[in-house]
């Protein structure tokens, strides 16, 4: 049995991704690779046909067509047989001591007839070439190695998200929330992060820092200037975020995961405003305006309290002082949480 599959897309990944592959290797019998080759023109066909002839029982390769990071989780999670589902990013790569310690709590689980909806570990922001790193921990969230329920949850601090690189889902629970992202757009695992939540029953938390986010990459998407670049594509991401779960049925049901999940459509908006701010042209404040008018039409609730009780509100501040207050605070966060 697969306990775990891991999908690794890659697009012209040859520099860097035999790290991340070599550190899904260590426990080869309980899990399988899929690395999703997406349409690469350098040497990651050959490499990951290398690891799938070299680990036939444990690699398998799917070669297609160019359609972004979003279409190679999507076929990787279309082809899985594992009962957990985890997306490493070929820059990035897992500790092997904490793959151990979730390994063997799934492997207890399948013992006692158990299981949980979804794993959180830790993950971090790893400086590789500067040599510091960052770990972001849930201990204030959730008991360690408890089943609990989203009423059972603690509060979230400014920093903390359920990101991608945190999240082990139970395959089925991601194939019943029907996420799909979107081909050619980036910052799409802000989508697969959100969408399933709400049909998640339990979670599971794991203190260890599994997940190693490479951080140093001039090209990576969260660099500033990449990002100021693809600003209409984070915009794009912010929308469907917002649209794709009805936070008031969530909330009948699940008022801290409601609250959550609120706080996470603001972080999105944020980071839009501010980019746009940063960017700094008439065109990009008719976007910020643009985009806090779609909020507003499309839900009006929601809108409402974005707009005054959650940190998005205070990136819409009026004036040249307001919009140097926002970039301000946007540059004093990232100096604190090295998230870029």
């Amino acid at each position: 049995m697969k306990y775990i599959t891991f999908t690794v897309p890659c697009y012209n990944s040859a520099a860097y991704m035999r790290r991340c592959l070599d550190s899904l290797l260590v426990y080869q019998e309980e899990v399988e690779i899929i690395i999703v080759d997406d349409g690469s023109t350098d040497a990651t066909p050959d490499i990951a046909d290398a690891y799938a002839l070299q680990y036939p029982e444990t690699v398998r390769v799917i070669h297609k067509e160019n359609g972004g990071h979003g279409s190679g989780v999507n076929a990787g999670l279309a082809a899985a047989k594992g009962k957990y589902f985890k997306v490493v990013d070929s820059d990035d790569w897992l500790d092997a001591r904490s793959l151990q310690k979730t390994l063997f709590r799934i492997m207890q689980w399948e013992r006692n007839h158990e299981q949980a909806d979804l794993i959180v570990c830790n993950y971090v922001y790893d400086h590789l070439y500067e040599n510091r790193k960052k770990s972001m921990a849930y201990r204030n969230v959730f008991k360690e190695e408890q089943m609990l329920g989203w009423n059972d949850i603690g509060m979230f601090s400014p920093s903390q998200y359920l990101v991608m690189h945190a999240l082990i889902f139970r395959t089925k629970i991601l194939k019943k929330s029907g996420v799909t992202l979107p081909e050619h757009t980036f910052y799409v695992d802000n989508i697969f992060a959100y969408r399933p939540l709400p049909y998640v029953k339990n979670i599971y938390y794991i203190d260890t820092d599994l997940y190693h986010y490479f951080i140093g990459r001039e090209d990576q998407s969260v660099n500033e200037e990449v990002l100021k670049k693809r600003i209409d594509q984070q915009i794009y991401v912010t929308k469907i975020v917002a649209d794709c779960v009805d936070l008031g049925e969530v909330a009948d049901q699940y008022p801290k995961l409601a609250k959550y999940m609120m706080r996470n459509v603001s972080i999105m908006l944020a980071i839009s405003s501010i980019h746009l701010l940063l960017i700094n042209s008439e065109e990009a404040w008719k976007k910020r305006s643009e985009l806090w008018n779609y909020i507003k039409r499309r839900h009006k609730s929601l809108y409402r309290k974005l707009r005054f009780t959650t940190l998005s509100g205070f990136t819409f501040l009026p004036g040249r002082t307001g919009r140097l207050l926002t970039v301000t605070g946007y540059r004093t966060a990232r100096k604190i949480y090295q998230f870029n």
